[in-house]
């Protein structure tokens, strides 16, 4: 019998196959020779076998898929034993690992239900969570400090579509999911390979202005906010096509529309509120309100998964901090569009955001050759997480305050000043 997702006939075949090729050429920029880890929900076979395809038409060495299943994931929260939520499959992770030490790149597709977990335990949602992040850890910080070149993209699970289109029928929610995600990634062009050139080249010249001004700290004002996010001692913003460590010119994100740094993670404070849900491993967290004292969260509250989130801060010392601070303009695209996509990866694209957790080492000046300890020594924060929430709209003002106090406009009502 051949297993055929029952979404394959509601999403654009012709799309699907730019997405794979733009997941390859533009995303990874994967070279000949090149290994390839890929991770997927089982239903986006029909993307995963079209990456592959398109990753060994571009040389590739190996490709590796691994595949995760909603019942699959239910079915231990039902009948595992209480133990088992405390464990991981810390082999597969050291193996991953192993693969990015070895050269390999990695690409995500992104997908799953974000309510999946929501009826679930939420003890043992966090209990899991944490087991998985520190297992997950070699491998993440071969991402985190881009030692390698790495991409997510998405696919429109059907489970996922019907929590963004719950009025519709399943096959018109998967058929407006696959055009959401198709129009966010720009590969409903005739040439998506030259618009992501194009788009690419208006967020290097949003961070290279940044850059160039060279800001002590940002000031977040607006319904529930005021904050002062303190930028680390030689940070650098970026956006858009980033080179890692290994030499490779990638797009990390498909779709992006932030620039984004690393924040000081000692200089961080007053109160901030979400002004999206944040879906995390397959619990919803909204209205978020959390407040900040040297640099560290020391309240926090949420009308939705109080519970999960504060389990998620008490994942280590660092998860209480920043790790990413990043701008988006309220009329981007994946704004504009009106959609809530339940899925951090679009939804951070449509509003300014913030990251608990792990920073990236490349947002520093010279990166690439800090230590670790320099990096922390520079304000950089390091945890076993790394999870971005929403905190930006058309009601939120931030000003850039220089090393001497004077204030600069930053954004006005959600839009570049």
């Amino acid at each position: 019998m051949t297993f055929m997702p029952h979404s394959q006939n509601t999403v654009d075949p012709v799309k699907l196959e730019k997405l794979a090729e733009v997941a390859v050429k533009v995303g990874l920029q994967l070279q000949k020779g090149q290994d390839l880890v890929i991770t997927a929900p089982v239903v986006a076979l029909p993307l995963v076998r079209l990456i592959t395809k398109h990753a060994y038409q571009a040389g590739a060495g190996l490709v590796s898929a691994f595949y995760s299943d909603e019942e699959t994931t239910l079915a231990r929260f039902q009948y595992g034993s209480d133990e088992s939520f405390d464990r991981a499959s810390d082999w597969l992770y050291e193996g991953m690992a192993k693969a990015y030490a070895n050269g390999a790149a990695r690409l995500a597709v992104a997908g799953d239900n974000p309510m999946l977990l929501s009826e679930q335990d939420a003890g043992k949602v966090g209990r899991a969570n944490r087991a998985t992040s520190t297992a997950y850890k070699p491998a993440l910080e071969k991402i985190s400090n881009f030692d390698i070149n790495w991409n997510i993209v998405s696919y429109p699970n059907p489970s996922w579509a019907k929590v963004v289109f719950p009025d519709d029928p399943e096959p018109i929610a998967i058929a407006k999911l696959a055009k959401a995600i198709f129009a966010a990634s720009r590969v409903d062009v005739s040439d998506p390979v030259a618009a992501w050139a194009e788009h690419n080249a208006n967020l290097a010249k949003r961070s290279a202005w940044l850059n160039g001004e060279r800001f002590a700290s940002l000031h977040f004002k607006g319904p529930g906010t005021d904050l002062t996010v303190g930028l680390a001692d030689g940070h650098e913003w970026h956006g858009g096509a980033s080179t890692a460590k290994n030499g490779i010119t990638c797009n990390p994100n498909i779709p992006t529309e932030e620039v984004f740094t690393t924040p000081h993670a000692l200089r961080v404070e007053g109160h901030v509120s979400s002004t999206k849900p944040l879906s995390h491993q397959g619990t919803l967290i909204d209205n978020i309100q959390v407040r900040f004292e040297g640099g560290r969260i020391v309240e926090a509250k949420a009308s939705r998964g109080e519970e999960v989130l504060n389990k998620v801060l008490d994942t280590d010392d660092g998860a209480r901090r920043l790790g990413e601070v990043a701008l988006v303009p309220h009329s981007s695209p994946i704004s504009a569009s009106g959609i809530l996509f339940y899925n951090t990866l679009f939804d951070e694209n449509a509003s300014c955001h913030i990251a608990l957790g792990q920073c990236y080492s490349k947002c520093f000046l010279n990166g690439a050759t800090l230590s670790q300890e320099q990096i922390k020594a520079q304000g950089g924060n390091s945890s076993l997480i790394h999870i971005d929430w929403m905190i930006g709209s058309n009601k939120v003002d931030i000003d850039g305050i220089t090393p001497d106090g004077s204030r600069v406009p930053v954004m006005r009502q959600g839009e570049w000043a």
